[in-house]
């Protein structure tokens, strides 16, 4: 289960950085849904895994992460934003 976890945590920081690449780069944007995702996949990543590891400031910052993307999410399908 700690190698599970532990390729998880990789993942989530794999998307959160790719994410961030990606705007910085303007080859993304912003408020897309696509980043949304991105975002809101890896913190609910690197929250599972920071959870397994007694992390919990971490833990909760990622929580605090994957709601604001949540809600980023359900106000683009909302707006019908296919982006």
């Amino acid at each position: 289960m700690d190698l599970l976890l532990d390729a998880v945590g990789w993942i989530g920081a794999g998307l959160l950085l790719f994410g961030y690449g990606m705007v910085s780069t303007g080859r993304m944007s912003g408020d897309s849904a696509s980043y949304q995702v991105a975002n809101f996949a890896g913190s609910v990543a690197l929250m599972l895994n920071s959870a397994h590891n007694d992390a919990w400031p971490s833990a909760g910052l990622n929580l605090i992460w994957a709601g604001i993307g949540a809600m980023s999410l359900v106000k683009l399908v909302r707006l019908g934003a296919t982006r």
